[in-house]
Protein backbone atom coordinates (compact mmCIF):
# COMPACT_ATOMS: atom_id res chain seq x y z
CA UNK A 1 0.00 0.00 0.00
CA UNK A 2 1.44 3.43 -1.32
CA UNK A 3 -1.25 5.77 0.78
CA UNK A 4 0.93 8.51 2.24
CA UNK A 5 0.34 11.13 4.25
CA UNK A 6 1.60 14.74 4.46
CA UNK A 7 4.94 15.13 5.72
CA UNK A 8 4.37 16.74 9.24
CA UNK A 9 0.68 15.81 9.74
CA UNK A 10 -1.51 13.01 11.54
CA UNK A 11 -3.97 10.38 10.64
CA UNK A 12 -6.37 12.32 12.50
CA UNK A 13 -8.51 15.27 12.19
CA UNK A 14 -9.99 16.80 9.07
CA UNK A 15 -8.09 15.59 5.94
CA UNK A 16 -8.15 15.34 2.24
CA UNK A 17 -8.01 12.31 0.31
CA UNK A 18 -6.77 12.50 -3.27
CA UNK A 19 -6.99 9.79 -5.09
CA UNK A 20 -4.78 10.25 -8.12
CA UNK A 21 -2.23 7.75 -9.93
CA UNK A 22 -0.11 10.49 -12.01
CA UNK A 23 2.94 11.32 -10.03
CA UNK A 24 2.58 14.48 -11.95
CA UNK A 25 -0.42 15.44 -11.23
CA UNK A 26 -0.55 14.33 -7.74
CA UNK A 27 2.73 16.50 -7.34
CA UNK A 28 1.21 19.79 -9.09
CA UNK A 29 -1.97 19.46 -6.80
CA UNK A 30 0.15 19.12 -3.78
CA UNK A 31 2.43 22.00 -4.89
CA UNK A 32 -1.36 24.49 -5.50
CA UNK A 33 -1.99 23.49 -1.87
CA UNK A 34 0.56 24.76 -0.52
CA UNK A 35 0.46 27.49 -2.06
CA UNK A 36 -2.51 28.18 -1.12
CA UNK A 37 -1.69 27.61 2.55
CA UNK A 38 -3.77 24.38 2.94
CA UNK A 39 -2.47 22.85 6.35
CA UNK A 40 -4.65 19.99 6.36
CA UNK A 41 -3.11 16.41 5.96
CA UNK A 42 -3.04 15.37 2.21
CA UNK A 43 -3.13 11.72 1.78
CA UNK A 44 -2.95 10.13 -1.80
CA UNK A 45 -3.84 6.64 -2.74
CA UNK A 46 -2.36 5.44 -6.10
CA UNK A 47 -5.20 3.82 -7.21
CA UNK A 48 -8.98 2.65 -6.65
CA UNK A 49 -8.37 -0.56 -4.46
CA UNK A 50 -5.87 1.32 -2.07
CA UNK A 51 -8.77 4.17 -1.99
CA UNK A 52 -11.33 1.20 -1.01
CA UNK A 53 -8.86 -0.36 1.43
CA UNK A 54 -7.99 3.27 3.08
CA UNK A 55 -12.23 4.37 3.75
CA UNK A 56 -12.72 0.89 4.77
CA UNK A 57 -15.07 -0.78 2.05
CA UNK A 58 -13.23 -3.70 1.79
CA UNK A 59 -14.01 -5.03 5.43
CA UNK A 60 -17.02 -4.88 7.64
CA UNK A 61 -14.75 -2.63 10.31
CA UNK A 62 -18.03 -0.43 12.15
CA UNK A 63 -16.98 3.40 11.51
CA UNK A 64 -15.90 3.55 15.21
CA UNK A 65 -13.50 0.77 14.06
CA UNK A 66 -12.14 2.49 10.65
CA UNK A 67 -8.04 2.33 11.10
CA UNK A 68 -7.85 6.25 10.10
CA UNK A 69 -10.71 8.91 10.12
CA UNK A 70 -12.83 9.70 6.89
CA UNK A 71 -11.51 12.62 5.15
CA UNK A 72 -13.15 15.97 4.71
CA UNK A 73 -12.65 15.85 1.05
CA UNK A 74 -12.17 13.45 -1.62
CA UNK A 75 -10.46 14.25 -5.10
CA UNK A 76 -10.85 11.48 -7.39
CA UNK A 77 -9.13 10.68 -10.97
CA UNK A 78 -11.96 8.87 -12.96
CA UNK A 79 -9.30 6.69 -15.01
CA UNK A 80 -7.14 4.67 -12.42
CA UNK A 81 -5.36 1.16 -12.31
CA UNK A 82 -7.55 -1.59 -10.93
CA UNK A 83 -10.87 -0.42 -9.79
CA UNK A 84 -11.54 3.32 -11.67
CA UNK A 85 -12.51 5.88 -10.27
CA UNK A 86 -16.27 5.58 -11.25
CA UNK A 87 -16.44 2.19 -9.56
CA UNK A 88 -14.57 4.23 -6.22
CA UNK A 89 -17.35 6.63 -6.09
CA UNK A 90 -20.20 4.54 -6.94
CA UNK A 91 -18.69 2.10 -3.43
CA UNK A 92 -18.19 5.62 -1.89
CA UNK A 93 -21.92 6.88 -2.47
CA UNK A 94 -23.58 3.74 -2.16
CA UNK A 95 -22.06 3.11 1.64
CA UNK A 96 -23.85 4.46 4.38
CA UNK A 97 -20.81 6.12 6.36
CA UNK A 98 -19.40 7.18 3.51
CA UNK A 99 -21.83 8.68 1.24
CA UNK A 100 -21.87 12.20 2.81
CA UNK A 101 -17.98 12.82 2.38
CA UNK A 102 -18.06 14.98 -0.73
CA UNK A 103 -15.86 14.04 -3.97
CA UNK A 104 -14.86 16.30 -6.43
CA UNK A 105 -14.29 13.91 -9.55
CA UNK A 106 -10.82 15.88 -11.20
CA UNK A 107 -10.37 14.09 -14.48
CA UNK A 108 -9.52 14.73 -17.68
CA UNK A 109 -12.39 13.18 -19.17
CA UNK A 110 -14.82 15.61 -21.00
CA UNK A 111 -16.94 12.51 -21.99
CA UNK A 112 -20.47 14.00 -21.39
CA UNK A 113 -21.31 10.17 -20.55
CA UNK A 114 -18.97 10.21 -17.99
CA UNK A 115 -19.98 13.44 -16.56
CA UNK A 116 -23.56 12.06 -16.44
CA UNK A 117 -22.63 8.75 -15.14
CA UNK A 118 -20.36 10.41 -12.08
CA UNK A 119 -23.40 12.63 -11.15
CA UNK A 120 -26.02 9.74 -11.64
CA UNK A 121 -23.38 7.71 -9.11
CA UNK A 122 -23.50 10.90 -6.43
CA UNK A 123 -20.25 13.16 -7.52
CA UNK A 124 -20.42 16.35 -5.46
CA UNK A 125 -18.79 17.90 -8.40
CA UNK A 126 -17.53 17.17 -11.47
CA UNK A 127 -13.85 18.94 -12.88
CA UNK A 128 -11.50 19.70 -15.67
CA UNK A 129 -7.97 18.96 -15.26
CA UNK A 130 -7.11 21.60 -17.40
CA UNK A 131 -3.58 21.13 -19.40
CA UNK A 132 -2.43 24.97 -18.46
CA UNK A 133 -0.78 25.02 -15.14
CA UNK A 134 -2.13 28.58 -14.13
CA UNK A 135 -5.82 27.31 -14.53
CA UNK A 136 -5.21 24.17 -12.91
CA UNK A 137 -4.15 25.81 -10.07
CA UNK A 138 -7.31 28.47 -10.04
CA UNK A 139 -9.88 25.66 -10.25
CA UNK A 140 -7.90 23.94 -7.53
CA UNK A 141 -8.01 26.99 -5.80
CA UNK A 142 -11.52 27.29 -6.24
CA UNK A 143 -12.31 23.76 -5.09
CA UNK A 144 -10.59 24.49 -1.91
CA UNK A 145 -12.14 27.47 -0.89
CA UNK A 146 -15.14 26.21 -1.46
CA UNK A 147 -15.31 22.80 0.40
CA UNK A 148 -12.99 23.75 3.10
CA UNK A 149 -13.88 26.99 3.46
CA UNK A 150 -17.26 27.98 2.59
CA UNK A 151 -19.55 24.88 2.74
CA UNK A 152 -20.35 22.89 5.68
CA UNK A 153 -18.76 19.79 6.10
CA UNK A 154 -20.86 17.00 7.08
CA UNK A 155 -18.90 14.74 9.50
CA UNK A 156 -17.47 18.01 11.03
CA UNK A 157 -18.72 18.83 14.67
CA UNK A 158 -21.86 21.28 15.04
CA UNK A 159 -20.95 24.34 15.73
Amino acid sequence: MTSTLSEGSTATGPRLLVVEDSDEDFEAISRVLRKLGVTMPVQRCADGDECLEVLGCTSDLPLAMTPEPLPSLILLDLNLPGTDGRDVLRAIKGNSRLKSIPVTVLTTSASPRDVRACYGYGANAYVLKPVDFNLFAERLRSIAEFWLNIAVQPLAPPI
